[in-house]
C-alpha cells in the first residue's frame, strides 16, 4: 500500500507542475485511523487529471481504492462513472437518458459488469470460474430477444456470450450478462413480482451483492433467447438482481447446428 501511495503522489506531482492552482491545499483523511495518507490528500481535481491521463484504467482505479476510504469514495463517485462512459459511451448515454445522474446498483458495479464474466458459480450447467475479459459488445437489439412480448418496451443491454468450450458433459458453454435501463419501473420487474418469482436461496449478484430473481423458475425466458444465443432449447439459465443486472449461461449448439438455427 505504501508503494501505491508513493506512486499516486508521483503522478499527482505532474498535475501540480501543469497547474499549481488545482491544489491550493491538502486534505486529511478523516475516515480511518489506520489510513496511510498521513500527509493529507491532494485535491480531487488533481487526482481527476491523473486518471484522465491514464484513460480511466480499471486496474489502477481498483488499486487506488485500496489505499484508503477517501480514495475509495472518489473512485465510486467519479472514476468508475468516467470509466463506464469511456468504455461504452452510447450505452451510458441511453441508460441516463431518463434524467437520472446515476445508474441502478452504482457505477462500480456497472464498471465490473462491463469487463468481468461472472462464470457459472451459481448456475447448474457447468462450473466455470469468473474472469476478466478485454472487450465485450453489449447490444440493445440483442436484449429484445431476452424479453417476453409483453415486456418488449423495456430496455435491456445484453453481451455477446463468452464462450467456454469443451466443458465435459455440458459441451460448449456460453455465459452472458446484461443491464436493464430503469429496472425499478420496468415491466420485467413487475412481472417477476406478480409471478412471485423466487430468489436464489444462497447466491447474490456478483456485481452489486443484491438478491437474484430466477428467470427460469418464473418462466420468463423466451425461445427467442435460445435462437439469439444459438443454444439448445431449455438449456438457458438466467437471473436478474434487484438492481437490474442480468447474468446467465447456456449450452451452445455445435457450429453447424448453430448456423441452421441462425437461418431459422
Amino acid at each position: 500500500m505504501h508503494a501505491v501511495a508513493c506512486w499516486l503522489e508521483q503522478e499527482c506531482s505532474l498535475c501540480i507542475l501543469v497547474d499549481k492552482m488545482l491544489v491550493p491545499k491538502q486534505y486529511r483523511c478523516t475516515h480511518s485511523a489506520t489510513c496511510l495518507c498521513t500527509k493529507g490528500h491532494l485535491s480531487e481535481d488533481a487526482i481527476y487529471l491523473v486518471f484522465q491521463h491514464l484513460n480511466w484504467n480499471p486496474r489502477l482505479i481498483a488499486i487506488m481504492s485500496c489505499v484508503c476510504k477517501w480514495f475509495d469514495e472518489i473512485a465510486k463517485r467519479v472514476f468508475w462513472k468516467e470509466f463506464c462512459r469511456a468504455r461504452a459511451p452510447k450505452m451510458m448515454l441511453d441508460l441516463q437518458s431518463c434524467g437520472s445522474h446515476s445508474v441502478d446498483g452504482n457505477w462500480k458495479a456497472l464498471g465490473k459488469l462491463l469487463i468481468h464474466c461472472s462464470g457459472c458459480s451459481l448456475i447448474s450447467i457447468a462450473h466455470v470460474p469468473g474472469h476478466f475479459v478485454y472487450r465485450t459488445r453489449f447490444s440493445r437489439t440483442s436484449g429484445k430477444s431476452f424479453l417476453l412480448p409483453q415486456c418488449r418496451t423495456d430496455v435491456l443491454y445484453v453481451s455477446d456470450p463468452c464462450e467456454h468450450l469443451d466443458q465435459g458433459d455440458d459441451g460448449d458453454v456460453g455465459i452472458f450478462r446484461g443491464m436493464f435501463k430503469s429496472f425499478s419501473v420496468s415491466r420485467v420487474r413487475k412481472m417477476l413480482i406478480d409471478r412471485q418469482a423466487q430468489f436464489h436461496p444462497t447466491q447474490v449478484c456478483p456485481y452489486c451483492k443484491a438478491k437474484l430473481w430466477d428467470m427460469l423458475q418464473a418462466k420468463m425466458i423466451p425461445r427467442s433467447a435460445c435462437i439469439r444465443l444459438c443454444a439448445y432449447d431449455d438449456s438457458i439459465e438466467c437471473f436478474v438482481c434487484l438492481n437490474g443486472h442480468m447474468l446467465g449461461a447456456c449450452t451452445l449448439l455445435p457450429l453447424s447446428d448453430s448456423e441452421e438455427a441462425s437461418d431459422f
